[in-house]
């Protein structure tokens, strides 16, 4: 409670956000509404969910890996896409025919604790990757100059994906 006054006190915008989002919750209509009042205020996008999208040539490789290695949980599954939970942030795996993985990194995640993240994904049989001219210590981790970690795997269908702690 002390921290919605405090809020509410230095700025309307986000005592508005935070009653918009509570009203979001109780009602799909509230949240068609809400949409509405972020488009009139001129930020179309700025209060609506993510939706990530990944491409892969086989299907049933990229549920098993990113189900059962990553761990994310799977929603549905169709003709056009596999649906997973990404910590709130809907990902859509795509089939399709004809694929050159980007030389960029394109799903990237935010965690607590980057060795152990590491030795994780190392015993779950991932490979990380390193890069000429990238001084990446002995687990692959990268030292970014704002004082970031990274470091970076592939899926099966050779997405580069990453994982920082900041």
């Amino acid at each position: 409670m002390p921290c919605r006054v405090v809020l509410i006190k230095l700025s309307r915008t986000c005592a508005d956000s935070a009653d918009t989002i509570a009203m979001a919750k109780r009602s799909p209509k509230n949240t068609q509404q809400k949409a509405a009042r972020a488009t009139r205020k001129g930020r179309p996008l700025g209060s609506q969910k993510l939706v990530a999208f990944v491409a892969t040539r086989d299907r049933d490789r990229a549920k098993l890996f990113y189900r059962d290695v990553l761990g994310l949980r799977l929603l549905s599954e169709d003709e056009f896409a596999l649906v997973f939970d990404a910590a709130g942030t809907m990902l859509r795996i795509t089939r399709v025919q004809e694929f050159e993985p980007a030389k960029h990194t394109v799903l990237g995640w935010q965690v607590p604790d980057i060795v152990r993240t590491v030795k994780s994904l190392q015993k779950a049989g991932i490979t990380l990757e390193r890069y000429a001219g990238m001084q990446q210590g002995e687990l692959g981790i990268w030292n970014s100059p704002t004082g970031a970690r990274v470091a970076w795997f592939k899926d099966p269908d050779g997405n580069t994906l990453s994982i920082t702690q900041f």
